[in-house]
Protein backbone atom coordinates (compact mmCIF):
# COMPACT_ATOMS: atom_id res chain seq x y z
CA UNK A 1 0.00 0.00 0.00
CA UNK A 2 1.45 3.36 -1.02
CA UNK A 3 1.78 6.22 1.42
CA UNK A 4 -0.81 8.87 2.20
CA UNK A 5 -0.81 12.23 0.45
CA UNK A 6 -2.81 15.44 0.44
CA UNK A 7 -5.60 13.77 -1.57
CA UNK A 8 -6.07 10.75 0.69
CA UNK A 9 -9.64 10.36 1.99
CA UNK A 10 -9.75 9.25 5.60
CA UNK A 11 -12.24 7.13 7.51
CA UNK A 12 -11.91 5.21 10.76
CA UNK A 13 -13.48 3.75 13.84
CA UNK A 14 -14.31 5.56 17.08
CA UNK A 15 -14.44 3.50 20.26
CA UNK A 16 -12.93 3.00 23.71
CA UNK A 17 -10.96 0.82 23.38
CA UNK A 18 -10.45 0.07 19.66
CA UNK A 19 -7.12 -1.74 19.44
CA UNK A 20 -8.76 -5.15 18.90
CA UNK A 21 -10.95 -3.99 16.00
CA UNK A 22 -10.64 -5.85 12.69
CA UNK A 23 -12.20 -2.93 10.79
CA UNK A 24 -8.91 -1.17 9.87
CA UNK A 25 -7.50 -4.41 8.41
CA UNK A 26 -10.72 -5.14 6.56
CA UNK A 27 -11.31 -1.69 5.06
CA UNK A 28 -7.70 -0.93 4.17
CA UNK A 29 -7.52 -4.23 2.28
CA UNK A 30 -10.69 -3.23 0.41
CA UNK A 31 -9.36 0.24 -0.47
CA UNK A 32 -6.13 -1.27 -1.75
CA UNK A 33 -7.93 -3.92 -3.81
CA UNK A 34 -9.94 -1.25 -5.63
CA UNK A 35 -6.98 1.12 -6.01
CA UNK A 36 -8.63 3.84 -3.91
CA UNK A 37 -6.51 6.52 -2.24
CA UNK A 38 -8.37 6.02 1.03
CA UNK A 39 -7.22 4.99 4.51
CA UNK A 40 -9.01 3.70 7.60
CA UNK A 41 -7.64 4.39 11.09
CA UNK A 42 -8.54 3.45 14.66
CA UNK A 43 -9.38 6.37 16.95
CA UNK A 44 -9.50 5.60 20.68
CA UNK A 45 -11.92 8.22 22.03
CA UNK A 46 -12.64 8.49 25.77
CA UNK A 47 -16.35 9.12 26.48
CA UNK A 48 -15.80 12.71 27.63
CA UNK A 49 -14.33 13.63 24.22
CA UNK A 50 -16.94 11.92 22.05
CA UNK A 51 -18.68 15.14 20.98
CA UNK A 52 -15.37 16.77 20.06
CA UNK A 53 -14.36 13.71 18.04
CA UNK A 54 -17.62 13.52 16.10
CA UNK A 55 -17.63 17.22 15.29
CA UNK A 56 -14.00 16.78 14.22
CA UNK A 57 -15.02 14.34 11.48
CA UNK A 58 -16.70 17.19 9.64
CA UNK A 59 -14.05 19.77 10.47
CA UNK A 60 -11.18 17.57 9.27
CA UNK A 61 -12.93 16.41 6.10
CA UNK A 62 -13.27 12.72 6.90
CA UNK A 63 -15.71 10.76 4.73
CA UNK A 64 -17.18 9.15 7.80
CA UNK A 65 -16.49 6.69 10.58
CA UNK A 66 -17.64 3.56 12.29
CA UNK A 67 -18.71 3.73 15.92
CA UNK A 68 -18.26 0.92 18.42
CA UNK A 69 -18.63 0.26 22.14
CA UNK A 70 -19.28 2.27 24.27
CA UNK A 71 -20.36 5.08 21.92
CA UNK A 72 -23.08 3.54 19.71
CA UNK A 73 -25.95 5.12 21.66
CA UNK A 74 -24.29 8.18 23.19
CA UNK A 75 -23.15 9.39 19.75
CA UNK A 76 -26.73 10.07 18.62
CA UNK A 77 -27.11 13.62 20.08
CA UNK A 78 -24.09 14.76 18.04
CA UNK A 79 -25.60 13.71 14.70
CA UNK A 80 -27.90 15.65 12.37
CA UNK A 81 -29.87 12.83 10.70
CA UNK A 82 -30.62 9.20 11.58
CA UNK A 83 -31.53 6.41 9.16
CA UNK A 84 -34.71 4.41 9.86
CA UNK A 85 -32.59 1.50 11.13
CA UNK A 86 -30.60 3.72 13.50
CA UNK A 87 -33.83 5.23 14.84
CA UNK A 88 -35.45 1.84 15.31
CA UNK A 89 -32.44 0.25 17.02
CA UNK A 90 -31.51 3.36 19.00
CA UNK A 91 -27.85 2.94 18.10
CA UNK A 92 -25.43 4.10 15.39
CA UNK A 93 -22.44 2.15 14.11
CA UNK A 94 -21.74 4.14 10.93
CA UNK A 95 -21.48 7.89 10.34
CA UNK A 96 -21.41 9.50 6.91
CA UNK A 97 -20.27 13.08 6.43
CA UNK A 98 -22.46 14.66 3.75
CA UNK A 99 -21.43 18.28 3.38
CA UNK A 100 -22.60 20.00 6.56
CA UNK A 101 -24.55 16.98 7.76
CA UNK A 102 -23.51 14.06 9.94
CA UNK A 103 -25.74 11.10 9.09
CA UNK A 104 -26.01 8.13 11.44
CA UNK A 105 -26.88 4.62 10.24
CA UNK A 106 -26.97 1.16 11.78
CA UNK A 107 -25.44 -1.20 9.23
CA UNK A 108 -25.42 -3.99 11.85
CA UNK A 109 -29.03 -4.74 10.87
CA UNK A 110 -28.10 -5.29 7.22
CA UNK A 111 -24.94 -7.19 8.18
CA UNK A 112 -26.89 -9.50 10.45
CA UNK A 113 -29.50 -10.30 7.81
CA UNK A 114 -26.92 -10.65 5.03
CA UNK A 115 -24.99 -13.21 7.09
CA UNK A 116 -28.16 -15.28 7.58
CA UNK A 117 -29.12 -14.91 3.90
CA UNK A 118 -25.68 -16.11 2.84
CA UNK A 119 -26.13 -19.19 5.04
CA UNK A 120 -29.61 -19.68 3.50
CA UNK A 121 -31.37 -19.50 6.86
CA UNK A 122 -35.14 -18.97 6.39
CA UNK A 123 -36.71 -16.41 8.71
CA UNK A 124 -40.32 -15.69 7.77
CA UNK A 125 -42.65 -17.37 10.25
CA UNK A 126 -39.76 -19.08 12.09
CA UNK A 127 -39.24 -19.01 15.85
CA UNK A 128 -36.01 -17.24 16.78
CA UNK A 129 -34.49 -17.14 20.25
CA UNK A 130 -32.27 -14.10 20.86
CA UNK A 131 -29.88 -14.37 23.81
CA UNK A 132 -29.14 -10.98 25.37
CA UNK A 133 -30.82 -7.57 25.38
CA UNK A 134 -27.99 -5.11 24.64
CA UNK A 135 -27.18 -3.07 21.55
CA UNK A 136 -26.39 -5.98 19.23
CA UNK A 137 -29.56 -7.76 20.38
CA UNK A 138 -31.59 -4.68 19.42
CA UNK A 139 -30.18 -4.83 15.88
CA UNK A 140 -30.82 -8.59 15.65
CA UNK A 141 -34.39 -8.39 16.95
CA UNK A 142 -35.24 -5.51 14.62
CA UNK A 143 -33.81 -7.38 11.61
CA UNK A 144 -35.66 -10.58 12.49
CA UNK A 145 -38.96 -8.73 12.87
CA UNK A 146 -38.48 -7.01 9.51
CA UNK A 147 -38.21 -10.49 7.98
CA UNK A 148 -41.34 -11.78 9.70
CA UNK A 149 -39.75 -14.03 12.31
CA UNK A 150 -41.38 -14.74 15.67
CA UNK A 151 -38.84 -13.47 18.20
CA UNK A 152 -38.28 -14.61 21.78
CA UNK A 153 -35.78 -12.65 23.91
CA UNK A 154 -33.98 -14.37 26.77
CA UNK A 155 -31.61 -12.29 28.90
CA UNK A 156 -29.86 -12.50 32.24
CA UNK A 157 -31.84 -9.41 33.32
CA UNK A 158 -35.51 -10.10 32.49
CA UNK A 159 -36.45 -6.43 32.84
CA UNK A 160 -34.06 -5.51 30.00
CA UNK A 161 -35.54 -8.23 27.82
CA UNK A 162 -39.06 -6.96 28.51
CA UNK A 163 -38.03 -3.39 27.72
CA UNK A 164 -36.47 -4.47 24.42
CA UNK A 165 -39.57 -6.45 23.48
CA UNK A 166 -41.82 -3.48 24.29
CA UNK A 167 -39.62 -1.11 22.27
CA UNK A 168 -39.60 -3.37 19.22
CA UNK A 169 -43.32 -4.10 19.42
CA UNK A 170 -43.89 -0.34 19.23
CA UNK A 171 -41.38 0.04 16.38
CA UNK A 172 -42.33 -2.80 14.00
CA UNK A 173 -46.04 -2.86 13.33
CA UNK A 174 -47.44 -6.35 13.59
CA UNK A 175 -44.13 -7.76 14.83
CA UNK A 176 -44.27 -10.88 16.99
CA UNK A 177 -41.83 -10.41 19.89
CA UNK A 178 -41.86 -11.30 23.56
CA UNK A 179 -39.46 -11.65 26.47
CA UNK A 180 -39.23 -15.07 28.11
CA UNK A 181 -37.90 -15.98 31.53
CA UNK A 182 -37.35 -19.60 30.53
CA UNK A 183 -35.90 -20.53 27.17
CA UNK A 184 -38.11 -22.80 25.04
CA UNK A 185 -36.88 -26.26 24.07
CA UNK A 186 -37.80 -25.95 20.39
CA UNK A 187 -36.85 -23.02 18.17
CA UNK A 188 -35.71 -22.68 14.55
CA UNK A 189 -32.89 -20.21 15.17
CA UNK A 190 -30.71 -19.24 18.14
CA UNK A 191 -28.77 -15.95 18.04
CA UNK A 192 -26.15 -15.21 20.68
CA UNK A 193 -25.90 -11.46 21.34
CA UNK A 194 -23.99 -11.81 24.63
CA UNK A 195 -20.20 -11.80 25.14
CA UNK A 196 -20.28 -15.36 26.52
CA UNK A 197 -17.79 -17.43 24.54
CA UNK A 198 -15.61 -14.46 23.58
CA UNK A 199 -11.82 -14.60 23.78
CA UNK A 200 -10.06 -14.00 26.13
CA UNK A 201 -12.41 -13.59 29.10
CA UNK A 202 -15.26 -15.98 28.29
CA UNK A 203 -13.68 -18.45 25.84
CA UNK A 204 -14.64 -22.00 26.64
CA UNK A 205 -18.14 -21.04 27.81
CA UNK A 206 -21.46 -21.43 26.04
CA UNK A 207 -24.46 -19.09 26.41
CA UNK A 208 -26.91 -21.81 25.35
CA UNK A 209 -29.64 -22.34 27.96
CA UNK A 210 -29.81 -25.96 29.08
CA UNK A 211 -33.46 -26.25 27.97
CA UNK A 212 -32.77 -25.54 24.30
CA UNK A 213 -32.62 -28.59 22.07
CA UNK A 214 -30.18 -28.29 19.14
CA UNK A 215 -31.00 -30.45 16.13
CA UNK A 216 -30.58 -30.75 12.36
CA UNK A 217 -32.75 -28.34 10.39
CA UNK A 218 -32.25 -25.42 12.75
CA UNK A 219 -29.60 -22.67 12.70
CA UNK A 220 -27.37 -21.07 15.31
CA UNK A 221 -25.68 -17.70 14.86
CA UNK A 222 -23.04 -16.44 17.29
CA UNK A 223 -22.18 -12.75 17.04
CA UNK A 224 -18.93 -13.54 18.86
CA UNK A 225 -16.16 -14.12 16.28
CA UNK A 226 -13.10 -14.46 18.51
CA UNK A 227 -12.51 -17.40 18.50
CA UNK A 228 -13.93 -18.09 15.05
CA UNK A 229 -15.43 -21.37 16.26
CA UNK A 230 -16.98 -20.65 19.62
CA UNK A 231 -18.21 -23.37 21.95
CA UNK A 232 -21.77 -22.51 20.87
CA UNK A 233 -20.97 -22.96 17.17
CA UNK A 234 -19.21 -26.24 17.91
CA UNK A 235 -22.30 -27.42 19.80
CA UNK A 236 -24.43 -26.47 16.80
CA UNK A 237 -22.24 -28.35 14.31
CA UNK A 238 -22.07 -31.44 16.51
CA UNK A 239 -25.89 -31.45 16.68
CA UNK A 240 -26.18 -31.16 12.90
CA UNK A 241 -27.52 -27.58 13.03
CA UNK A 242 -26.38 -24.87 10.63
CA UNK A 243 -23.68 -22.70 12.28
CA UNK A 244 -23.25 -19.05 11.28
CA UNK A 245 -20.19 -17.08 12.42
CA UNK A 246 -20.46 -13.51 13.68
CA UNK A 247 -17.49 -12.72 11.45
CA UNK A 248 -19.89 -12.70 8.50
CA UNK A 249 -22.02 -10.03 10.18
CA UNK A 250 -18.89 -7.93 10.75
CA UNK A 251 -17.89 -8.26 7.09
CA UNK A 252 -21.32 -7.50 5.65
CA UNK A 253 -21.99 -4.51 7.92
CA UNK A 254 -18.57 -3.22 6.84
CA UNK A 255 -19.49 -3.70 3.18
CA UNK A 256 -22.53 -1.43 3.60
CA UNK A 257 -20.43 1.25 5.32
CA UNK A 258 -17.85 0.99 2.53
CA UNK A 259 -20.58 1.59 -0.09
CA UNK A 260 -21.96 4.55 1.91
CA UNK A 261 -18.55 6.22 1.99
CA UNK A 262 -17.05 5.42 -1.39
CA UNK A 263 -20.11 4.88 -3.56
CA UNK A 264 -18.57 1.61 -4.76
CA UNK A 265 -19.50 -1.99 -4.05
CA UNK A 266 -17.19 -3.49 -1.46
CA UNK A 267 -14.87 -6.39 -2.41
CA UNK A 268 -16.42 -8.69 0.18
CA UNK A 269 -14.13 -11.67 -0.38
CA UNK A 270 -11.05 -9.44 -0.02
CA UNK A 271 -12.46 -8.17 3.28
CA UNK A 272 -13.19 -11.71 4.46
CA UNK A 273 -9.69 -12.95 3.69
CA UNK A 274 -8.13 -9.93 5.40
CA UNK A 275 -10.12 -10.69 8.57
CA UNK A 276 -9.19 -14.38 8.45
CA UNK A 277 -5.52 -13.50 8.09
CA UNK A 278 -5.75 -11.13 11.04
CA UNK A 279 -7.34 -13.90 13.08
CA UNK A 280 -4.64 -16.31 11.91
CA UNK A 281 -7.12 -18.50 10.07
CA UNK A 282 -6.65 -17.72 6.38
Amino acid sequence: MSGMDANTRLTGIIGWPVEHSLSPVMHNAAFEALGLNWRYAAFPVPPQYLGDAVRGLRALGLAGANVTIPHKETVIPFLDVLSPAAKAVGAVNTICVDGEYLIGDNTDVHGFLAALDQAEVPLHGRRALVLGAGGSARAAVYGLLLRGAQVLIYARTPARARRLADDMRATVEGGSVEAVEQAPAEVDLVVNCTPVGMWPHHAGESPLPAEVHLHPGMAVMDLVYRPRETVLLRQAREAGARAVSGLEMLIWQGAVAFKHWTGQDAPVEVMRQACLRALGEA
